[in-house]
């Protein structure tokens, strides 16, 4: 009998419907795998009970013939999403023991269409960060193993605390982990400066962060409100595309969210891309690039050509002020929002003798240096004196930066190709211990994308001379993700599926 683990969401969606297979036996056989898993860390909070009822009320659906898109399916939840009386903190000590009265839209979307929880996800506190170390939980394992080394090495490694295992990138490192190991079918991600697309690159899965204002953000834990994105980890474009049309959707709870109809984003994966225009930004080629990261990238644009698609140069010529923008924005937006965070009506309380001395010993228990770090430069920058010099500067240099994708997609671009990440995924307590800016980096290829608030989806596409996952990403046009999962079936189908190495973890 075939491992159910193994398949893809599409295949079990169809074997579900054939009555090949119950929804209860695939739930179990992926609760079973997670308890074989715990050594990686993916998981925050398990929902065992829970999923059995739902898969057992899904079997219900599907022996009547009825169902929703996801019926019977089990998937992982990041734990950045709002479910109703279970688990939810973001991965931070000052949300311990949180579990809200209500769900988030998206969450709410999928058990609607019928989807599992098998449990909460780990990731980067309040995602921030790229490699999910900063999580209270501690770091999560990427399921490859570094080149070279012997099943007993890297075990011993995860029980040793991870050092020098490799890190599945982040902050949505739970969500990748999990669904790159076969922990669950697919996972709800969130992207604020590239947090589905690195860790989807990282793990050789698919990500894609959607056009802001696709999905409702109403119940996710806010991080930087102008940037961040719902959207999906998969193991396949299919895969992602089912999943995407699923989560999104109009939400009047949500003020930024889009009321437009969700397209049937499967009908695109497979669809011709012949006469396509497809840009390749000459910035993006960076003084020192990896010279691995530069022929993928050739190579890339060279199956889109054999597909019929045409590969032009573009400029963003804004691009290398992106990243240094961001990380003005961001955390200025993350000063605001974690604002709230202060003992009084939920989370962690310290004690005080006054409200003052409240507020600042559980706010400086409960955020992780990495959060501490990033709500100082936030609250720096939206001060007096500094207010424009930095926070009002960096907000034009964002409307720059949208015009320059503007102005490319005017000039007849579907779609622009680029590099996903500087390098493979690096190894965990490799970068940022002392020197925060190294990490930053990670985001170099992708901050744009949610500066601008374009689609954007990292596809693998191949493996580097060590053995380790790479990928390439697409740009699109606003509420244009159809036209990225055609893209992405035809890198995919050109590169291969990557196939993870044997589960030394077990």
């Amino acid at each position: 009998m075939t491992d159910l683990t193994s398949l893809t969401l599409a295949e079990a969606r169809d074997r579900l419907k054939s009555r090949a297979v119950s929804s209860l036996e695939i739930s179990k056989a992926h609760l079973e795998a997670i308890e074989r898993a715990k050594m990686l860390n993916a998981f925050v909070a398990m929902t065992a009970d829970k999923a059995l009822e739902m898969a057992e009320a899904s079997d219900v659906r599907l022996a009547r013939g009825e169902g929703g898109p996801l019926e019977g399916l089990p998937i992982g939840v990041k734990d950045l999403y709002a479910t109703r009386g279970v688990h939810t903190q973001a991965c931070s000590h000052i949300l311990n023991d949180f579990k809200p009265p209500y769900e988030s839209t998206v969450t709410a979307n999928l058990w609607r269409d019928g989807a599992v929880m098998l449990g909460k996800l780990n990731m980067d506190e309040f995602a921030m960060g790229s490699s999910n170390e900063t999580s209270c939980y501690g770091p999560v394992a990427s399921p490859w193993a570094p080149p070279n080394w012997s099943r007993d090495r890297a075990r011993a490694a995860l029980s040793s605390g991870k050092r020098g295992l490799l890190t599945p990138g982040g902050s949505s490192g739970g969500s990748a982990s999990a669904v790159a190991a076969r922990l669950c079918l697919a996972a709800t991600a969130s992207d604020t400066g590239g947090s589905i697309r690195q860790p989807a690159a990282f793990t050789g899965i698919v990500g894609i962060k959607p056009t802001y204002g696709r999905c409702s953000r109403y119940g996710m834990v806010a991080f930087a409100s102008s940037l961040d994105q719902a959207g999906p980890l998969a193991r396949t474009v299919r895969d992602a595309a089912i999943m995407l049309r699923s989560m999104a959707g109009p939400d009047a709870r949500d003020s930024t969210c889009s009321p437009a109809p969700v397209p049937d984003y499967e009908a695109a994966v497979g669809r011709s891309v012949k006469g396509m225009k497809i840009g390749v930004p000459k910035e993006y080629r960076l003084e020192g690039m990896n010279s691995e990261i530069e022929a993928l990238w050739t190579r890339g644009a060279e199956w889109l050509r054999a597909a019929g698609a045409s590969v032009v140069e573009v400029s963003l010529p804004h691009t290398p002020y992106a990243l240094p923008a961001y990380y003005i924005v961001a955390p200025a937006e993350a000063s605001s929002n974690l604002a709230r965070y202060d003992g009084v009506r939920y989370g962690l309380r310290e004690p005080a003798a006054d409200i003052v001395e409240l507020y600042e010993k559980t706010r400086a228990k409960g955020f992780g240096a990495e959060v501490r770090r990033r709500l100082m430069i936030g609250t720096y920058v939206l001060s007096a004196g500094y207010y424009d010099a930095y926070y009002v500067r960096a907000q034009k240099i964002r409307t720059l930066i949208k015009r320059d994708f503007e102005r490319a997609f005017a000039d007849g671009v579907d779609a622009i190709l680029t590099p996903a990440t500087p390098s493979a995924a690096f190894g965990i307590g490799e970068k940022g211990s002392e020197n925060p800016v190294e990490m930053y980096l990670n985001d170099v290829f992708t901050v744009t994308v949610n500066m601008a608030g374009l689609p954007g989806l990292v596809a693998p596409a191949g493996l580097s001379s060590e053995g380790l996952p790479l990928g390439l990403q697409l740009i699109g046009r606003p509420f244009d993700e159809e036209t990225l999962f055609a893209l992405g079936e035809t890198i995919e189908q050109a590169a291969g599926r990557t196939t993870l190495p044997e589960p030394w973890w077990e």
